[in-house]
């Protein structure tokens, strides 16, 4: 079987495609609620250990920005069959590592090499039939959020109960399952660029320079993004001390409540063609700011936190969703260098608030994490109002 663009893509392989991406996405956010315990075990600072999901967010916007391109020109099956393995390989030497300068260093390749969904959604937008395009993408996209989200619950768990190492251990055997499904299921694909890598490279630079539009969509949902890492990347800080006194599953529970964004993006696709790219993101960033006001005002209580989680997470979704939609079907004929473009933006938006987040969390504690939070949305929302207009 091979799948040809815009013939449709079978029901069981959208949905496969959504389960791997959560899986594999997965590896990227194991370590946000064992910061605690991790840095407790490894004997370093708070600091350093907040590094550890910076440097694993840089090492997937490295990832996307040199791996994803590669599915235009390579058989895009090998190229996630490499990265499981290798990804599988780094979740078992953060789990052997006794420093905390090999917990970097495989996070960097770990993270380099779990961009498998932003494979995926490229797939679903290139080669389901136009009427199901945005649809399609919801669902693998679902199935990336739901597994961050899930990911931050069973590792909290599973660091509480068996400790931090048995967690990368687990997402070790998860990636070996991942690649059986892979070879048994995931078709051949059509090639949509003929040259070399290096041409292949010039190429993405020639999108991104010639497509404002794609440069906008990625920018302000990259601010989006690093509205909501900032969220997660000091919550297992905050409630380790007072007035929560709070373990690793704790934070990993409060992930759950984040399910509800996940499952907003699964049914708002269709109305994206109907609303428009702007007003999505608007409503998703004003969505975050009401989420940081809550985050502000009720953060020393749980019931504020939980209404803070579900609505950053839905303001993203609402951001990601329309954004990185319209983006691959800017230029359809090279979705994944399109999709190369805005998720390595994405992901820089990420790390910026992740590494923000640690600095202002030093300065101010959960107000000063609130602060970069609510900025960072606020950029995003200036973004859709300001730069959105001129364009137009």
């Amino acid at each position: 079987m091979k799948l040809e663009p815009n013939k449709g893509i079978p029901r069981h392989i959208i949905l496969l495609m959504a389960a791997m991406a959560g899986l594999t996405v997965a590896n990227l956010y194991y370590n946000q609620p064992l910061l605690e315990i991790m840095r407790s075990d490894l004997g370093t600072t708070a600091s350093m250990a907040n590094i550890i999901t910076v440097i694993t967010q840089i090492g997937y916007a490295l990832g996307l920005c040199f791996i994803v391109p590669s599915g235009d020109l390579f058989s895009r099956r090998k190229i996630i069959v490499i990265c499981m393995v290798a990804a599988a390989l780094m979740t078992v030497a953060i789990a052997t590592a006794s420093s905390i300068y090999v917990v970097w260093i495989a996070s960097l390749v770990m993270g380099a090499c779990s961009i498998v969904p932003q494979l995926f959604i490229p797939i679903a937008g290139q080669f389901s039939r136009p009427e199901n395009k945005a649809r399609n993408m919801g669902y693998v996209l679902s199935g990336l959020l739901v597994g961050i989200l899930a990911a931050r619950v069973v590792s909290g768990m599973v660091g509480e109960w068996l400790g931090w190492r048995m967690m990368f251990y687990i997402a070790g055997g998860i990636m070996l399952l991942c690649l059986v499904l892979t070879l048994w299921v995931l078709p051949q694909m059509q090639h949509n660029f003929t040259g070399t890598y290096r041409g292949l490279m010039k190429s993405v630079a020639s999108i991104f320079a010639e497509h404002p539009k794609i440069r906008l969509n990625a920018i302000r949902a990259a601010f989006g993004f690093g509205s909501m890492l900032s969220f997660w990347a000091c919550l297992a800080f905050h409630l380790a001390g007072e007035p929560f006194g709070a373990g690793s599953d704790m934070v990993g529970f409060l992930g759950l409540c984040g399910v509800a964004g996940a499952l907003v993006a699964s049914s708002a696709g269709k109305y994206v063609p109907r609303l428009g790219v702007k007003k999505f993101s608007v409503a998703g960033a004003l969505i975050q700011i009401l989420a940081w006001i809550t985050a502000i005002t009720l953060g020393n209580a749980y019931i504020g936190l939980v209404i803070a989680i579900v609505l950053v997470d839905i303001g993203l979704q609402c951001l990601q969703l329309s954004n990185q939609s319209a983006c691959i079907q800017e230029v359809p004929d090279a979705s994944n260098r399109a999709n190369t473009i805005f998720m390595t933006t994405y992901f820089v938006g990420g790390s910026l608030g992740t590494f923000l987040a640690g600095y202002g969390w030093n300065l101010a504690g959960w107000t000063g994490v609130c602060v970069v939070g609510i900025t960072m949305a606020t950029v995003s929302l200036l973004i859709s109002i300001i730069l959105d207009r001129q364009q137009n």
